[in-house]
């Protein structure tokens, strides 16, 4: 029925029918909307059977509409199929006319009639007209400094009827119209309105924020007004069933006497809570309770319910599901599960990854005064407050020193992955939510703001210009938002979400309290029990991203089952890159290798010795070569510096600046990376599995249980996967033997990362043991677009001008990239059976992506720590919803 008489008219129409006081009304279907908005006016046949039905209504209520001393007047509302509070339009008191008001104020109260009227004009003049809301607002400024009074509620009849008038003389001389004297005119064109309002700036960003369909249109209902301004046992109201910012359960709301319901909801008077109501109103308070109460168990779900009392009668004017808090989405999720109301099912549907995302990271307490000063992507959620620097070694050494700082960079590269580390938030001026920053931010846990527009970084000078002129320096203390994209001047407070603690932290990961206080303690076990459930429902297993043990033990704690992707370059960026360097131009190779090869058996042994029993996926270097190496410009202008000094170049330097020239790639991420670097420097391939084997006996030596696996990244053809997987198992089994070790030989698999790897995956599956689907560079090489380029240059206007409905390199592209994931998924199971399958790039840890790995029948999805309870969640939602049954989503 909402699709037809959107949320609204079905909701009135059911209370209707449970016997509440409803206004009696009609409603204009979604279908009559759509037709409006594609032909340009009202569909044939409309204007009959409004007529009609405002018959019925007049007949039902023993008024005449815009006739007689109390006449029949009305409310126009709209009413989407899905809740869009406050983006859409209504006109109140429609009817009303010159001639009407004069004879309505021999009979009732001048100063309410002269009101209404004044709301008329108002929405009238704003809603159909498109007078815009400031130069409303100007207008009623100056009558109200012309009478001496701040509020129009201290206006008396002849102040509003000069209020009226100044409207009206504002409507003709901006639109050159008035407000029609036709009160058949004033409802058709406030029709028309609310019809239009669905294409409204404000409504369009917002469905593209909740991704609601713009096909869908809105209905709109037409009822009879009923007035809580009329008196001093009037008023009106909006209450929820539940706080719907804690889910305590008891009834929450405001109301306001002697006002209609726009008062309440503009925020343009303080409002009073429902207690105030009861000593003022108590009959009419205590039969909202009891109806509250009927709708909830009705409807089985928060209620959000606008009500109004006139002459101490009630009367309920909507119903809804009730937007709500993250934390209280959950809260209210467990405790109707746990009265009874709903299934353990409907709960973990209710409630949804993005919700649990903004629980489990810091947040900030933004004070009025606070001032931004710039704002970008919200790249990596969390707050973060610090003191600006702009290099990455300045930003180690201050932290040290036990300073917090902010890294402000025009850009990030793997160089900086040491200044990241010590900072507690990044900014970058240039870069999308699936840049290096952010990529790196997220999977570290740090707070992140990218795509800053207008900030011009001078890091040799040590400061920066905003778009708005404000000058930042080293030292200056900024706060960074990263769940809005928001850096604040000065030092914001910060306070940990309420769950984050105790998802995260291995301390707490049994603790059935967790930190907090008793609200955030609610919070937590709403949250465990629903994962719990979700932990219990689902066919997809949650991995991790990790490369430090620290990193492994959050993961665990969090309700990770391994480890699905171990970036072994990740080991060697900061100052372990020269090791890749010094290997690949041949400077102390030897003495490089052997270092490598010590720090890996210390990582590997940390990640093996957390995820015991649990299988930990070693993939081997993937970056492309430029990123070990040194920018051959830089090395170019020492050389010429010291040539033109007429000092000596060492033989070191020349090799390095020969050896960077010959290496360089214009388009090194397609380049000598992956599988093809590993194939021309085998040695790197050689110290990794060493490694990885080394750590495995010593633990296995130890009484422990480590099951490591190995990925091949980059594959394009089984003849490279043959080529690398008999390196690895002669490495493998060389060292086996050399440790006097009965370990078997690590599963080999292949990262499916190129659409050529994607359509051969039967061949590939006649070598791999496992397939892992690098959605981050599958998604780039399907596309054809740089993922750093394109996210700060044309993608960002394909997303704003709707050309694109999401980022594909955030949310994962169905009819392209998933088309090869479904094509890969078949031929590699076809070939073999017991192929096990999973995912570790970015999507796979995006909530709007989840279900469709779940429904391509993945074993697995691997994601940064901060996102595993997020994923434990989703992959549960989706079998649930996969099942088909007709459970409520009210996220």
């Amino acid at each position: 029925m909402t699709d037809l008489l959107g949320g609204k008219g079905a909701n009135l129409a059911e209370m209707t029918r449970l016997g509440l006081p409803v206004p009696p009304g009609f409603t204009l279907t979604t279908e009559a909307c759509r037709r409006y908005l594609k032909d340009g006016h009202r569909p044939p046949g409309l204007d009959d059977q409004v007529r009609k039905a405002l018959t019925d209504l007049e007949r039902s209520t023993g008024r005449a509409f815009g006739e007689g001393d109390r006449p029949l007047l009305v409310s126009v509302r709209s009413g989407a199929k899905f809740s869009m509070p406050g983006m859409m339009e209504t006109v109140l008191d429609v009817g009303l006319t010159d001639a009407l008001v004069e004879r309505m104020v021999l009979r009732q109260d001048p100063r309410f009639v002269w009101d209404c009227y004044r709301r008329l004009v108002e929405m009238y003049g704003r809603t159909v007209l498109g007078v815009p809301s400031t130069s409303i607002d100007a207008v009623r400024a100056g009558v109200l400094a012309e009478q001496g009074v701040s509020a129009t509620a201290e206006l008396d009849v002849a102040g509003l009827r000069s209020l009226v008038a100044a409207h009206r003389r504002a409507l003709v001389a901006t639109t050159g119209l008035d407000l029609p004297q036709d009160p058949w005119e004033q409802l058709t064109s406030s029709i028309d309105a609310v019809f239009s309002s669905w294409n409204s700036i404000r409504a369009q960003v917002y469905r593209r924020h909740e991704g609601i369909s713009g096909d869908l249109g809105t209905a709109v209902t037409v009822m009879q007004m009923v007035y809580g301004n009329s008196g001093p046992h009037s008023g009106s109201g909006v209450c929820f069933s539940r706080n719907p910012a804690t889910g305590d359960p008891e009834p929450y709301g405001d109301y306001l006497p002697e006002a209609q319901g726009e008062d309440v909801v503009s925020g343009s008077q303080a409002t009073l809570s429902l207690a105030h109501m009861a000593g003022r109103e108590p009959g009419a308070h205590h039969e909202l309770l009891s109806h509250i109460s009927t709708l909830e168990k009705h409807y089985r779900d928060l209620c959000d319910v606008e009500f109004t009392v006139q002459d101490g009668t009630l009367y309920v004017l909507q119903t809804r599901v009730g937007k709500r808090s993250p934390a209280a989405a959950f809260v209210i999720a467990a405790d109707m599960a746990e009265e009874g109301l709903v299934s353990e099912d409907e709960a973990l549907v209710r409630v949804g990854g993005r919700q649990l995302e903004l629980l489990l990271h810091d947040t900030f307490e933004v004070p009025g005064g606070a001032r931004p000063l710039m704002t970008g992507l919200p790249a990596s959620p969390g707050a973060g407050v610090g003191s600006i620097v702009f290099d990455p070694h300045t930003a180690v050494a201050r932290r040290a020193a036990g300073d917090d700082v902010v890294l402000v960079r025009t850009e990030t590269s793997a160089e900086d992955l040491d200044g990241i580390l010590a900072s507690v938030a990044v900014v970058t001026a240039r870069g999308g939510l699936a840049s290096h920053a952010a990529v790196v931010a997220r999977g570290f846990g740090r707070t992140c703001v990218t795509g800053v527009a207008g900030l011009v970084v001078d890091e040799l000078a040590g400061q920066a210009v905003t778009a708005a002129g404000d000058v930042l320096r080293t030292g200056d203390v900024v706060s960074v938002d990263g769940t809005t994209g928001t850096v604040y001047a000065g030092s914001l407070a910060v306070r940990p979400g309420p769950v984050a603690g105790g998802l995260m932290t291995v301390e707490d990961a049994s603790d059935p309290e967790g930190p907090g206080n008793g609200a955030d303690q609610r919070v937590l076990a709403a949250v465990r029990r629903i994962l719990q459930h979700a932990d219990q429902r689902a066919t997809v297993k949650v991995r991790t991203n990790a490369e430090t043990a620290d990193e492994a033990a959050a993961a665990r704690a969090a309700g990770a089952t391994g480890i699905g992707l171990c970036r072994t370059e990740h080991m060697l960026l900061g100052s372990r890159r020269a090791l890749v360097e010094n290997v690949i131009l041949g400077i102390g190779a030897q003495d490089a290798l052997a270092r490598m090869e010590q720090l890996a058996v210390q990582e590997f042994t940390g990640l093996l010795r957390v995820m015991d029993g649990l299988p930990v996926v070693v993939r081997l270097l993937d970056p492309p070569l430029h990123e070990f190496l040194p920018d051959p410009e830089g090395l170019a202008v020492a050389v010429a510096l010291l040539e033109g000094a007429g000092k000596p170049v060492s033989d070191v330097l020349r090799t390095r600046l020969d050896a960077t020239r010959r290496w360089r790639e214009s388009n090194p991420m397609l380049g000598l990376r992956g599988v093809r670097l590993l194939t021309v420097h085998p040695e790197l391939v050689d110290v990794h599995v060493r490694a990885l084997v080394t750590a495995a006996h010593q633990l296995d030596a130890a009484g422990g249980n480590p099951r490591p696996e190995i990925m091949v990244p980059l594959v394009s053809d089984v003849a490279e996967l043959v080529s690398a997987r008999s390196r690895i198992v002669e490495v493998a089994v060389a060292t086996v033997l050399a440790l006097g070790s009965d370990l078997p030989t690590p599963p080999v698999g292949v990262m499916i990362e190129l659409p050529r790897a994607a359509l051969c995956a039967d061949d590939l599956a006649t070598v791999a043991e496992f397939f892992s689907f690098g959605t981050n560079d599958l998604t780039q090489t399907t596309w054809g677009m740089s993922r750093d380029d394109a996210e700060t240059g044309f993608l960002s206007t394909y997303l704003s001008d709707g050309i694109l409905p999401k980022d594909p390199f955030t949310t994962l592209d169905p009819r392209g990239v998933g088309e090869l994931i479904r094509i890969a998924v078949e031929r590699g199971r076809r070939t073999r059976p017991d192929l096990e399958l999973g995912a570790c790039g970015e999507q796979a840890g995006d909530p709007d992506s989840i279900a469709f790995f779940v429904d391509c029948g993945l074993d697995y999805v691997s994601c940064s720590p901060p996102r595993v309870p997020v994923a434990r969640l989703e992959v549960g939602r989706a079998a649930v919803l996969a099942e088909g049954t007709s459970l409520s989503d009210t996220r």
